[in-house]
């Protein structure tokens, strides 16, 4: 029996150690690992790489079910496909296993209860922006800035103001405000060569 590991993580600022590491001591002898890839994705290259190394006899090991699959659904296909196959799975803070029937019966009652929380955060998320919106404020990141706003910045700058200053005054990040001034400034070498 060879253990193979599947670890994801959906952004690329994230770190996989944490997987990594599990399945490190759950004797995975071959990880493979997808980065920035949403779990809603239905290609998720990592994945699809480890599906075709997996041989009759292997064991798919993952620290987590929502790191494999995109819903219940899907979990149960791939789960099904592998059995078919004859590859066990493992997940391994659930503590599942394909072992006999009862392991693929929690299986199934665990991937629903994945998939019901994943349902439940975006229901709330889409409250939340909901509620956001009601009162004014929209989610997600704020519009592009415009000359008149790149101006103001610059004009602020000029006057001897910090960034967190600036950024106080026309409701801007920081960050915003360094990368306007630096896109200003930019701007303003182009012209004057």
């Amino acid at each position: 029996m060879t253990v193979i590991g599947y670890a994801r993580v959906s952004t690329t600022d994230q770190n996989p150690q944490l997987q990594l590491d599990a399945l490190t001591a759950a004797a995975a002898e071959k990880v493979f690992t997808d980065h920035g890839v949403s779990g809603a994705k239905t290609s998720r290259p990592q994945l699809d790489a480890a599906l075709d190394y997996l041989r009759p006899g292997d064991v798919l090991t993952v620290w987590k079910l929502d790191r494999l699959g995109r819903n219940t659904v899907h979990l149960l296909q791939l789960v099904d496909d592998l059995h078919s196959r004859g590859i066990g799975f493992h997940s391994i803070t659930e503590g599942l296993t394909t072992e006999g029937p009862m392991g693929r019966a929690m299986l199934t009652v665990m991937s629903a209860f994945a998939q019901l929380e994943r349902d439940t955060m975006i229901e709330r998320t889409k409250a939340g922006l909901a509620a956001a919106a009601a009162n004014g404020r929209k989610g997600g990141r704020r519009p592009t800035f415009n000359t008149e706003d790149i101006d103001q910045a610059r004009e602020y700058r000029d006057r001897g103001m910090s960034a967190v200053e600036i950024g106080k005054l026309t409701g801007m990040s920081r960050a915003t405000v360094y990368r306007l001034l630096a896109a200003a400034n930019a701007d303003s070498a182009e012209v004057s060569e």
